[in-house]
């Protein structure tokens, strides 16, 4: 009998044990998560995390609330900043660009790499294949749990000058380019003047005429009203393209049930595919209506053909050469052939 008895008290005891232990897990959860990104909706990027954040409440029902805080405004808008503040602890989410995050995570200068992707599939391939799952394992490395793909798109020149069909053509204009030492390398050999500033910054010297050009993914051009800061011609080469990531801090990360990690994870796959199709529409269809948009507000619209796009491609092949054993010769070794080997 008394080994019954303690055997019972035994038993009580676990059951209170677990629903303390449960309890406390809850009680651990955060009322608010804090989610960094760059741009704030409507932009294709804001809307990855407004979906994400959306659903992840859905599903939890309302045990993790995400709060989006746009401009980096949780590391004072220093976008360079972003992935060291995840790792850190400072912000607890993100979506957050390829570009930004490649000074910390080498390999993500793949994406930079001057005219690697020549169209969408080629994007696909790289981030939905072995190219993609060996960059998260780099990430997650590297302190941070990457969850999901998103997209920026292809970034596309413009300027106050002249249209842009040559290499030639660049030479002497001042280009506002962002804070990656690849960029202005392949800037410089195309015999342009690349200058690095915040787009904070970029938008008055563009309307001065301090500066002449940038390069974005489209959906900014019509989003800021670029044609206002005397960017009259516009030249779509596709030379990069920038991939997002869904990526959570590791130590919040652990503080969730496997049951909720699970409900993130496939929240922000999901948010994923949706952004993608957003940042995409008008860019994939045959007509391209993005390109008739910019023209209809007194744009220039320059289309490379296959050839000046050639010129392009071995003008800046010294810059590709250059980096490849900076990223990893292997890894872009891969990614060419599973680009080759795309479907399109």
């Amino acid at each position: 009998m008394k080994i019954r008895r303690t055997l019972l008290g035994l038993a009580i005891a676990a059951t209170a044990l677990g629903f303390a232990t449960g309890a406390a897990a809850q009680a651990a959860y955060k009322a608010e998560y804090k989610l960094s990104l760059v741009l704030a909706p409507p932009t294709p990027w804001g809307q990855a995390g407004q979906l994400w954040a959306n659903l992840v409440k859905e599903r939890t029902q309302g045990r993790i609330n995400i709060k989006l805080y746009p401009g980096v405004s949780l590391i004072q808008g220093d976008q360079t900043r972003e992935f060291s503040a995840l790792r850190q602890g400072v912000i607890d989410m993100a979506v957050g660009s390829t570009i930004n995050w490649s000074p910390q995570v080498k390999q993500l200068n793949l994406f930079s790499m001057p005219f690697l992707m020549p169209d969408y599939a080629a994007v696909d391939a790289l981030t939905q294949g072995e190219v993609g799952a060996d960059l998260f394992k780099a990430i997650d490395k590297a302190g941070v749990l990457p969850l999901a793909w998103g997209e920026n798109g292809y970034r596309e020149v413009t300027n106050s000058k002249r249209a842009i069909r040559t290499p030639d053509d660049l030479k002497g204009m001042k280009i506002r380019v962002v804070g990656s030492p690849l960029f202005a390398d392949l800037f410089t050999a195309l015999g342009a003047n690349p200058t690095q500033m915040s787009w904070a910054d970029a938008q008055p010297a563009l309307a001065s005429g301090a500066v002449d050009g940038q390069e974005n993914p489209l959906f900014l051009f019509t989003v800021l009203k670029m044609q206002n800061v005397g960017q009259k011609f516009l030249t779509t080469w596709g030379y990069v393209a920038d991939p997002l990531i869904f990526v959570v801090n590791k130590e919040i990360w652990a503080s969730w049930t496997p049951a909720d990690q699970a409900i993130v994870k496939q929240a922000a796959i999901d948010a994923g595919k949706q952004e993608i199709a957003i940042a995409r529409k008008g860019l994939v269809e045959a007509d391209k209506p993005v390109y008739k948009d910019i023209a209809a507000m007194g744009v220039t619209v320059t289309q490379l053909t296959p050839d000046e796009r050639t010129a392009f491609v071995k003008a800046t092949r010294p810059v590709y050469e250059k980096w490849k054993p900076t990223i990893g010769a292997d890894l872009v070794t891969k990614a060419e052939k599973a680009i080759a080997a795309r479907k399109q």
